[in-house]
C-alpha cells in the first residue's frame, strides 16, 4: 500500500531544534539512540520508577497476548516490551525484534538473545500475513508517516491479529500538562545527571518535545481505521500512558 505525500499523517511537525525537515527525521532518530543505547535501561529505569516492567507485560496480556503466539516488536529498542513478550509466549512462540537503530538491536542480542531486524517501522521486511501480534512501544512519535507505519502493520499481520501500541500523551489540562513537562524536562533529567552522559539529557528533552507536540490520540485512532483495522481503541492510564490496540478483520 503506496500513500501519497498529501495522505500522509506525521506523528508531530518538524522539530527544528532537533533536525531541520521531515526527510531528515529517521537519520536523527538513529543517530540518538545509537549515541544514548548503553544508557537507555538506566534511564527507562528512573523514568518508570520501577514499575515499566508489570506495565508493559500486563498490557500485552490484556492486549490479547498468550502462549504460541508469533510476535513483531517494532522498535524494540532494548528489547523491554519483547522481553514480556517472551515470557507471555513461552517456548512454543517466537518474538522478533526490529528497530532502526544497531546500536539498540546490539543491546537487545546481548540481552536478550532474541532474533533481530534493523529495519524502520513504516517499511517492515516481513511477509504479508507472518505475525499474530505487533507491539510498539512509546516510539509512535518517532515514525515519519502514521498511515504509512499503520499501513505495514496491517499487511504483516495475520487476519484476527492485533496490534498494540503503548504511548504517552500529553494531558489535556493546563496544571497536568505543566506537571508533566515539569517531568520530563526538569526532574527526571535531574535524576539521570548524576554518571550520565550529555546524550542521555538531549534524549530526555527530545522525549518531551515530541509528546507535547504529538497529534491528539483522536488523530492516531483515526490512521489506525484508514489503514483498515477494527475494533480499535485507547485506554488510559494515570492521564498520560495510553495503550492503542486495533485487529485485523478475519478473511
Amino acid at each position: 500500500m503506496t500513500l501519497s505525500p498529501v495522505s500522509a499523517v506525521p506523528p508531530h511537525p518538524v522539530l527544528p531544534a532537533y533536525y531541520a525537515s521531515r526527510e531528515e527525521r529517521s537519520a536523527f532518530v538513529r543517530s540518538l539512540f545509537n549515541r544514548v543505547a548503553s544508557e537507555y535501561d538506566g534511564v527507562n529505569a528512573i523514568f518508570s520508577l520501577g514499575s515499566g516492567r508489570w506495565y508493559r507485560r500486563q498490557a500485552l496480556r490484556r492486549a490479547g497476548l498468550r502462549s504460541g503466539m508469533r510476535v513483531l516488536d517494532v522498535a524494540t529498542g532494548t528489547g523491554l516490551v519483547a522481553r514480556e513478550a517472551r515470557h507471555i509466549t513461552g517456548a512454543a512462540g517466537a518474538v522478533v525484534g526490529l528497530d532502526l537503530s544497531e546500536s539498540m538491536l546490539a543491546e537487545t542480542r546481548r540481552n536478550l538473545g532474541l532474533p533481530c531486524v534493523q529495519a524502520r517501522a513504516e517499511a517492515l521486511p516481513l511477509g504479508e500475513a507472518s505475525v499474530d501480534f505487533i507491539s510498539m512501544g512509546y516510539a509512535l512519535r518517532h515514525v515519519p508517516d502514521l498511515r504509512l507505519a499503520f499501513a505495514g502493520f496491517h499487511r504483516v499481520l495475520r487476519p484476527d491479529g492485533t496490534l498494540l501500541l503503548l504511548e504517552i500523551s500529553r494531558p489535556s489540562g493546563r496544571v497536568a500538562a505543566a506537571l508533566a513537562r515539569l517531568y520530563f524536562r526538569d526532574l527526571i533529567p535531574a535524576l539521570c545527571r548524576r554518571g550520565s552522559r550529555q546524550t542521555a539529557q538531549e534524549l530526555l528533552g527530545y522525549y518531551w518535545d515530541t509528546i507535547d507536540a504529538c497529534v491528539p490520540p483522536g488523530a492516531i485512532l483515526d490512521a489506525l481505521r484508514d489503514a483498515g483495522f477494527s475494533a480499535v481503541s485507547c485506554s488510559t492510564s494515570l492521564g498520560v500512558f495510553r495503550a492503542y490496540t486495533g485487529r485485523k478483520m478475519p478473511a
